[in-house]
């Protein structure tokens, strides 16, 4: 029993050895240390992302305005053409007997006219020499205004006729590039209630656009003229330039979603982005030139809690500045000396949510960010430089 007593004891107190280096190093680990880094040169960038659809600068629909069987297609899909040629034919033969019928009635027309007019004039010269009733000369020149109507009439109609047959040869509007055509050889048109489309027609396509749609929150500080890059699933990797051209007033809401169209125009000299892409596009919004920058934390940080705590104190100078209130566009950074903080006072500029402009320092000057563990500050450091979600400025490579 004493030996079972004795090896209870040993447990005991081995356990509580235990216990109280675990409790020291926890203790350890949890001193305040804190996190620096160095004022850098480099580029600050504000910027929105959007998806959009890439799209022709002109397209236009093709169709027809009368109805008929399409006689013959002259092009197809990815067609190069020419304004003015021509691309397809209706059949022509009711239209043109339709044309050949109005002929005849404005010769009628005209025959009737002549008659008239040679009968009125006749009716006139005895009217004045009062060898006729007026009756006889009114009833003349009703005739004569009847043949004259008619004659308008049949000239309209024919005309119209010929407008219709010109209508079933079809010519390109535009110089550019058949995108898609609806018919075939065979196929019946008709146009009784819309014009029904042909062809969709793109004018040039080594220039295009992007109609991209920017949520409401984003929109105000899109403005014509703003740098673009985007992408495109069918190129992985390789960016695209564009320049803001203009920022639609019109809004759509979709599922309570409000957005506005901002188009975007697109270089296309090599023909790599093709009409319907979908785009990921970035609008630079603002963009400094080489300028030096910190985190924006490091504008955050305030020393005054640590005053006092494990050997750490503040320089009375900078205790004064700290304790002020900045102006607007002011901002304090802090150095260790050893373990004493001191403060810069800098000004600040443009900024975005991982860098800010500052002013009154120079570059290499390192400066405190933040206060944490000794072991979250080794942690954070070793793994920082290869984190792939630290944030990078698109298209830069993580430049700021």
């Amino acid at each position: 029993m004493k030996k079972k007593y004795i090896w209870i004891g040993v447990i005991v107190i081995l356990a509580l050895i235990g216990l109280w280096q675990y409790l020291g190093s926890r203790k350890q680990s949890s001193k305040i240390a804190f996190k620096t880094a160095r004022v850098e040169t480099g580029v600050i960038t504000n910027y929105v992302t959007a998806t959009g659809t890439i799209e022709p600068v002109v397209k236009v629909e093709v169709g027809t305005q009368v109805s008929g069987i399409v006689k013959k297609l002259y092009v197809d899909y990815n067609s190069v053409v020419k304004k003015g040629q021509v691309i397809a034919e209706l059949d022509k033969t009711n239209l043109q007997s339709e044309y050949q019928s109005q002929q005849s009635n404005l010769a009628k027309a005209q025959s009737d006219y002549n008659y008239q007019k040679s009968n009125h004039d006749r009716m006139k010269t005895l009217h004045d020499k009062g060898l006729i009733a007026d009756n006889e000369y009114e009833a003349a020149v009703q005739s004569f205004q009847s043949a004259k109507s008619s004659l308008s009439v049949a000239s309209q109609n024919l005309q119209k006729a010929k407008t219709n047959l010109s209508y079933a040869t079809i010519t390109s509007p535009i110089d550019g590039v058949v995108l898609s055509k609806s018919v075939e050889e065979g196929q019946t048109v008709a146009a009784s209630f819309s014009t029904p489309t042909l062809f969709y027609i793109a004018n040039n396509l080594t220039q295009m656009r992007v109609i991209a749609s920017v949520d409401e929150a984003d929109i105000g500080s899109v403005l014509e003229g703003q740098r673009v890059e985007f992408a495109v699933d069918a190129y992985v990797g390789e960016t695209f330039n564009g320049t803001v051209t203009q920022v639609r007033q019109n809004a759509t809401t979709t599922n309570n979603v409000v957005t506005y169209e901002v188009v975007v125009d697109a270089p296309n000299p090599d023909l790599k982005l093709k009409p319907g892409l979908t785009a990921n596009i970035t609008i630079y919004t603002k963009e400094s030139g080489e300028v030096l920058t910190v985190q924006p934390k490091a504008l955050k940080f305030s020393p005054l809690q640590y005053d006092g705590v494990q050997g750490y104190s503040i320089d009375p100078a900078s205790r004064e500045m700290a304790e002020k209130r900045m102006p607007k566009g002011q901002g304090i950074l802090w150095t260790l000396d050893g373990k004493v903080f001191k403060a810069r006072q800098v000004t600040t500029g443009m900024s975005s949510k991982i860098a800010t402009e500052v002013i009154g320092v120079r570059e290499g000057d390192v400066i405190v960010l933040e206060a944490s563990t000794e072991e979250q500050v080794k942690k954070s450091a070793s793994s920082e430089g290869n984190s792939p979600f630290m944030p990078k400025r698109p298209g830069a490579g993580g430049r700021r």
